[in-house]
């Protein structure tokens, strides 16, 4: 028998009873929709959840000095190491692994700014670290590499720390003072999530050239490195790279990891990854139930149907009707059903995409204007694959029953059936 009579004859069986099929149709709607505004639910919090983790930067790690636990060059274990300039221009030389490095320091500066002294964290940072930790302008300008090399006296400022130091006023060209300097604001970066930090959110900080450091804190040398490997996967190499390259320069075991401690958040990231992996397999096992409910619902449409096509089942066995044509019928009667009611459920679920306005998942201080953060119910094609693939496993599994049953009928005892 060809599917398309195949599928004829379903739907005039179907059609027999509109009321008793509509209402089948609904239970699996509603079940269909259930699973694929989950699922959107799922995939849209892990979404949002690893972007503002990503606030902190893009596959980045973070090196801090540390303590040795491990005797190395005749040197008893617990010696402070303390990082020096030069060490991260040989990181940038000697690591081939690294695909951008930065040195680092962190601290609370006081700003002057006509009568008002700001207390504000500071961090000294190279013209690499921009990119790497996600530094996006809103207006103004970035570093640019005279900056550095020319020590020049010019900050970039985080929203929040603008209006901590200036109130409401633009900061781009405003000059405060710093131990008697003046120093201009160039920059002010744009608000973004960021539930990862160190030493605070971005939009709290002011940065600065790192080589003009020394003008503020008489200090010349970082407290932390800040590095990108050239790939996500090659984090673990690119950590012992780096850390080799230290320890051939301050005479420790490349092995002794509390030497210099690290921040991989490429690992965190990877972590986030699976966080939002088994939200979605989660959200996806309670839609599927709601749906196999609905799966019942066909399986007992199916077999009522059964009972009432005694005769008719009988007849056409009796006339030499295939069983594998007659559970090939129930089947398919089950599968129209259960897609007829797919289809609706699809439509609907795209309709209330569209009307359910953006949850926000972060207070209103991160607020931006394309809502960053928020939760959106996107009906993504990968949602619509697994949609279909619940849906086509409760529809096979409610025909499967029914047409068991109508094959095993005896042509005889279906005949005489009242």
């Amino acid at each position: 028998m060809e599917l398309k009579e195949l599928i004829s004859q379903s739907y005039l069986a179907l059609t027999r009873d509109r009321v008793r099929s509509l209402l089948t149709m609904a239970g699996i709607a509603w079940g269909l929709t259930t699973v694929v505004l989950l699922l959107s639910y799922g995939q849209s919090v892990s979404r949002s959840v690893l972007h503002a983790f990503l606030g902190i930067g893009n596959n980045i790690v973070i090196m801090w000095e540390g303590q040795t636990s491990m005797q190395a060059g005749g040197q008893r274990a617990g010696k402070r190491v303390k990082f020096k300039y030069e060490d991260v221009e040989a990181v940038r030389e000697e690591a081939p692994l690294v695909r951008g490095v930065s040195a680092e320091w962190n601290d609370t500066v006081a700003y002057k700014y006509g009568d008002r002294m700001v207390s504000v964290n500071s961090k000294a940072i190279q013209y690499s670290y921009g990119e790497m930790r996600n530094l996006i302008i809103d207006h103004g300008r970035f570093f640019e590499p005279a900056n550095f090399s020319e020590h020049r006296h010019v900050l970039i400022v985080g929203p929040n720390a603008a209006k901590k130091i200036f109130g409401n006023r633009d900061p781009v060209g405003e000059r405060v003072t710093i131990n008697g300097a003046t120093w201009e604001v160039i920059g002010e970066l744009q608000l973004k999530i960021q539930d990862s930090s160190n030493n605070g959110p971005d939009n709290e900080n002011v940065f600065i050239p790192f080589e003009s450091m020394v003008d503020i804190a008489d200090r010349r040398d970082p407290e932390m490195i800040t590095f990108q490997p050239v790939s996500a996967e090659m984090d673990k190499p690119a950590i012992q790279q780096v850390r080799s390259v230290l320890a051939h320069r301050h005479n420790f075991d490349p092995r002794d990891e509390k030497a210099t401690s690290n921040w991989d958040t490429i690992e965190d990231a990877a972590e986030i990854k699976q966080f939002g992996l088994a939200l979605e397999v989660i959200l996806g096992a309670i839609g599927a139930l709601t749906l196999g409910v609905g799966g019942v619902g066909v399986m007992n449409i199916m077999l009522v149907s059964v009972t009432e096509r005694t005769k008719e089942i009988g007849l056409r066995k009796a006339l030499g009707a295939r069983k594998r044509d007659l559970a090939l019928q129930f089947l398919v009667e089950a599968l129209v059903v259960t897609f007829a009611g797919g289809v609706i459920g699809m439509l609907i679920s795209v309709l209330l995409a569209q009307v359910i306005p953006p949850m926000p998942l972060y207070s209103d201080m991160y607020k931006t204007a394309n809502h960053e953060g928020d939760i959106f119910l996107q009906i993504s094609g990968t949602v619509m694959i697994w949609g279909f693939l619940i849906l086509t496993a409760v529809g096979v599994t409610a025909g499967l029953w029914p047409a068991v049953k109508a094959v095993q009928m005896e042509p005889i005892e279906a005949l005489r059936y009242e």
